[in-house]
């Protein structure tokens, strides 16, 4: 018991209090951010509308997401990091909010278009504040805390989103809506600007900024390589909150049962990302990578079977140890691939292949359903999970011999990665 004491208290030590402020703006945020796990489900079941159309406003979003990480990167630098947040959480809140009311197909994708745009448009302004004002010695272990107070909000909001849901989806939207008005009160209240002033940059650095755009990002073809291999994986993983949610209600189950299954994911992220990422330091991130793809595939593979609750759950639990196993290694060899001065730009590539994946993902997903019906749909997620499991092997083989660095602690994530929430 000392030793966990002792653990925790130097994971929790030596942070700034403004920290800690913004790391419960993000756990207010992702409490309230269980309306896009629900929407598929609201979708089909309390409106009547089929997994295709489901599919394709959950792709909306995800592409909303895309175009809204962009914007917010752009605003993040240029109107500081504070008013973007408030700004984005703002739009999100009246988002939320406007799904309760609006009808029609055209109306809803619209809306949840909006959502998606306003939803990742602050993303990059809290990491850019987390940077700002947390020391690089530890920046590691705040990002992996502000990870923690990610999965926590989604474990919990999951399982009381699927009893509010039960009582009718108007609260569900409106519990949404409020969540994320108070997250924006305690942003305004408590968390000051942090951008640094330009004169603060050293002309060197600047120098190496200027010179590094986004095409040089695309002609780096080992890095691009990656990305498209965690658009891959991103296709699969987005199952989780489009077609596993549509599947249930199919094969008969509540959006209560749901919900339990599905904060299964989170809870177990809590629970075990600490413990598995120990226990697996010292392996190469070829090896680490390769299992973690190959354990979600196949994880989402196995739904094929699930017949129960209990059995839904047991996939859930499969495919979260194969993000447990990936997420650290995968933000670690982002920055290994990234050159010193164009970290950002690297990282905000990196995280696009997560929106388009969540505008792919849903609407293959929600097809495949439709037309061959789950057998094939899981069935291609255990496929496309054992190439990009592959695809790691073969491209990142080679460097890890070279370079065997051991994976250390839990890296920093940009939101949920690669988690079905990550919408996140």
């Amino acid at each position: 018991m000392p030793a966990v004491v002792r653990a925790v208290r130097e994971t929790v030590s030596g942070l700034p209090r403004t920290f800690w402020w913004l790391w419960t703006s993000t756990l207010i945020n992702r409490l309230g951010a269980f309306v896009v796990t629900f929407l598929a489900l609201y979708l089909t079941l309390d409106r009547g509308y089929s997994a295709t159309y489901a599919g394709l406003v959950a792709s909306l979003y995800g592409l909303g997401g895309a175009v809204g990480a962009v914007v917010g990167g752009v605003l993040t630098d240029r109107v500081g990091r504070r008013s973007t947040m408030l700004l984005a959480q703002l739009g999100a809140a009246a988002g939320t909010a406007a799904l309760a009311y609006v009808n029609g197909q055209v109306a809803i994708a619209a809306v949840a278009t909006v959502l998606g745009v306003a939803s990742s448009a602050s993303r990059p302004a809290v990491q850019a504040m987390m940077a700002d004002m947390v020391p690089a010695k530890d920046r590691v272990r705040a990002f992996s805390l502000n990870y923690w107070a990610i999965n926590i909000g989604f474990g919990v909001s999951s399982a009381a989103a699927g009893l509010i849901a039960s009582q009718g989806y108007f609260w569900l939207f409106f519990g949404g809506a409020v969540m994320t008005l108070l997250c924006a009160l305690v942003i305004w209240a408590k968390v000051p600007e942090t951008m640094p002033a330009s004169g603060n940059d050293t002309a060197s650095a600047a120098a190496g900024t200027s010179r590094v755009g986004l095409g040089i990002v695309l002609r780096d073809r080992r890095f691009m390589a990656f990305v498209a291999l965690t658009f891959l994986l991103g296709t699969v993983t987005q199952q989780g909150s489009t077609t596993l949610s549509v599947d249930m209600g199919r094969q008969g189950f509540s959006a209560g049962q749901y919900g339990l299954v599905i904060g299964l994911n989170g809870l177990l992220i809590v629970l075990l990302q600490i413990p598995l990422t120990r226990m697996v330091e010292g392996r190469s991130r070829a090896a680490l990578l390769t299992a973690g793809t190959v354990l979600m595939g196949w994880g989402f593979g196995l739904t094929a079977f699930a017949g129960s609750v209990a059995f839904y759950a047991f996939t859930v639990a499969v495919w979260t140890i194969g993000e447990i196993l990936h997420a650290p290694a995968s933000m670690s060899l982002v920055a290994d691939l990234s050159p010193t001065h164009a970290r950002g730009r690297y990282q905000g590539m990196y995280s696009i292949a997560w929106p388009a994946a969540a505008f792919a993902g849903p609407l293959l997903g929600g097809v495949a359903l439709d037309r061959w019906g789950g057998g094939v749909a899981w069935g291609a997620c255990a496929v496309v999970g054992t190439v990009a499991g592959a695809g790691y092997w073969l491209l990142l083989r080679e460097r890890t011999q070279q370079h065997p660095e051991p994976v250390g602690a839990v890296a920093p994530a940009l939101d949920r990665v690669p988690g079905p929430t990550a919408d996140h």
